[in-house]
């Protein structure tokens, strides 16, 4: 006979019904045993062949006892224990993954990642105070993602299992190495190589151009010094940055890349403080030209070298231009664009699109001269008849 009675949809005792079930009595219903699907987290194992989930069966008595307190000493523990599990992130873990190099380091597969590693020479293995709990691949694997994918250092400690001091150290340590390594390149090419490697349409349009020049600014923390706030500010961004200036071939190829200064400097002051305009430093040939933007007004610092400037047309106050400048103008936009797509593959490494952490000011300069760097050991995006 059943002890609840129903009404509607609300289940009420009947009147008559007598409780069976006392806190002295020993009599417990059985319960069903508890299956809980625990599915695993995707990591660098699935590559090894292990399962997807893991049944745990578990009993009355077990379940009644599962609220147990850890102490912060456990917890730690248990974090290592499972860094264990997934495994040190290595790249060796990912060398036949293509696409997944691609995402942490811009490389095309692992031949091109292991390839810029030698450019930097047998140095590279031989750092001096360098770190031996990873190898000195994997530390310029782990620098790399830091400027691809701007993760935080403390998530590169637990991805390669080693303490967020040394993940700081190996950065600076490899920044300052690539920097130094790829400043001994010589990235101006020649005005043989230029003209060997134009575009078709550009060679007709403008066949002297030596360098497509244009500004470019990275978001920084603001600075806790009222004069660097002053310093940094951008009244174009407005908000704290560093200002380089990036020169491009009509190819699409890096080939000037200034010292970043505050984003209150202005385009003339970057390159009145370069080695471009120098003499001594014979960048350009009499006749060459540059192509830039209306904002960089510079024609006068390149005259005594006979470099022209081809800048769009100002309107001087006209009410508009003529149809020869629109024209002329036109043209130098559809060009002049190659510096800018040439600064957007740069801006891929994630590190130039996030605030710049105060820590990592310091090395500002150098991680935009090392990021644009690298850009030339990618495939070109100008082409050939453009």
């Amino acid at each position: 006979m059943s002890t609840f009675c129903y009404s509607g949809e609300r289940a009420r005792l009947k009147e008559d019904a007598v409780p069976s079930v006392f806190p002295f009595t020993s009599t417990t219903s059985k319960r069903r045993q508890l299956v809980t699907r625990i599915p695993s987290q995707p990591s660098i194992c699935d590559y090894q062949g292990v399962q997807h989930e893991i049944i745990v069966e578990s009993s009355n008595d077990e379940t009644e006892n599962l609220e147990i307190e850890l102490t912060p000493d456990e917890l730690v523990s248990n974090e290592s224990v499972q860094c264990t599990l997934l495994g040190r992130f290595s790249i060796e873990n990912i060398r036949t993954d293509p696409k997944a190099i691609n995402y942490y380091t811009g490389f095309s597969n692992y031949d091109h990642f292991q390839f810029f590693f030698y450019c930097l020479g047998p140095a590279a293995s031989d750092l001096k105070n360098q770190p031996t709990i990873i190898s000195p691949l994997d530390q310029l694997f782990l620098t790399v993602i830091k400027l691809r994918q701007a993760k935080e250092d403390y998530e590169l400690s637990l991805m390669f299992e080693i303490s967020e001091s040394t993940v700081s150290k190996i950065i600076v340590m490899w920044i300052n190495f690539m920097y130094f390594q790829l400043k001994e390149l010589d990235i101006w090419p020649s005005r043989e190589i230029i003209d060997k490697n134009m575009p078709e349409d550009f060679q007709k349009k403008f066949p002297t151009t030596r360098v497509i020049l244009d500004a470019t600014e990275i978001p920084i923390q603001k600075p806790s010094d009222v004069n660097a706030q002053s310093i940094t500010w951008s009244s174009y961004k407005h908000r704290n940055t560093l200002k380089t200036m990036i020169g491009c071939t009509p190819r699409g190829a890096v080939s000037f890349i200034s010292e970043s200064f505050g984003g209150s400097a202005s385009n003339r002051q970057i390159i009145e403080c370069s080695n471009i305009i120098k003499p001594e430093s014979n960048m350009f040939l009499p006749k060459d030209s540059i192509m830039a933007d209306r904002g960089i007004m510079v024609q006068d610092l390149f005259a005594p070298m006979d470099v022209y400037v081809n800048t769009p047309t100002m309107l001087k106050g006209k009410s508009q231009l003529e149809p020869k400048d629109v024209v002329r103008d036109r043209r130098i936009a559809s060009k002049r664009i190659h510096v800018e797509r040439v600064i957007g593959l740069s801006k891929t490494y994630k590190i130039l699109s996030h605030p710049l952490p105060s820590s990592k000011c310091v090395l500002g300069s150098r991680i935009v001269f090392v990021c644009f760097s690298l850009s030339n050991f990618r495939k070109p995006i100008v082409d050939g008849y453009a």
